[in-house]
């Protein structure tokens, strides 16, 4: 068998192509990242610091509590991340309420809703309960992604699989699980593989690799880049190039000094 050789305009050729190629491949798995600013810490600084994150990275979208949704969108006026605001408080809100809460978030400019469920009414399996709070959010969240929280720490196995399975024969458009390869497969196992199963709580591009082959479409963080720069860091490891990273984000020491 013959070797080829590459001239030296063509070495340099190639591996520009490698590296745009990589880069590529970091951009599409970045994407897929929720940030997340939903927690009750969430002030003004820390809303502000998630969705500059975000437009920097492409991420798919920002996480929200109803009261940042308007602050929210105003961070994000021409990016293309969506404002996915999670409703339903603790889970123990009635469905009027929750119904409410999905209305205004929308008007003020949310393009996804997250459903917090009944976590009582899911533990206990009181199906027509579930059914019935899906139903009628899914009619208040009109043509938008609904997306179903079992995301709780209390939620074992087989309430998971309950949720999914309800979410999907309820219209649901995906559900969110804790950041644990089994609960990922368990989802997709009971809703049929008809809606999509997001993941939330991951921490590390490693976590990330392994949530993703299992079959979580997206990726729900509180720390976007710290993802971003350990992808980018070990692109570089295993090319030996030096990676275009997004605009602002920290360039890593290494890659620096082999810049100047």
């Amino acid at each position: 068998m013959e070797a080829t050789y590459l001239s030296a305009a063509e070495a340099v050729e190639y591996g520009e192509f490698k590296r745009t190629r990589r880069e590529a491949e970091i951009s599409v798995v970045l994407h897929k990242l929720t940030v997340d600013a939903s927690r009750r810490e969430t002030d003004r600084f820390a809303l502000k610091t998630a969705c500059e994150s975000a437009r920097k990275l492409s991420a798919y979208g920002v996480l929200v509590s109803p009261v940042h949704v308007g602050a929210a969108k105003k961070h994000l006026t021409g990016s293309e991340c969506y404002i996915v605001c999670l409703v339903g408080g603790t889970g123990e809100s009635i469905l009027p309420v929750k119904r409410l809460e999905a209305k205004k978030a929308i008007s003020q400019g949310a393009r996804e809703i997250r459903l917090i469920l009944c976590y009582s009414a899911l533990r206990a399996a009181n199906v027509s309960y579930l059914r019935r709070e899906i139903k009628k959010t899914r009619r208040a969240a009109r043509k938008l992604p609904l997306v179903i929280s079992l995301e709780d720490h209390t939620l074992g196995e087989e309430d998971v699989a309950l949720g999914a399975k309800l979410a999907a024969e309820g219209g649901a458009d995906a559900v969110c699980v804790r950041g644990e390869t089994q609960l990922v497969l368990r989802a997709l196992r009971a809703s049929g593989g008809k809606i999509r199963v997001d993941v939330s709580g991951v921490e590390n591009a490693e976590q990330l690799r392994a949530l993703s082959k299992a079959g979580a479409s997206l990726i729900g963080t509180s720390d976007p880049e710290k993802i971003a720069k350990e992808l980018y860091d070990r692109a570089r490891e295993e090319s030996g190039q030096v990676l275009t990273v997004p605009v602002s984000m920290p360039v890593p020491a290494s890659a620096a000094e082999e810049n100047e």
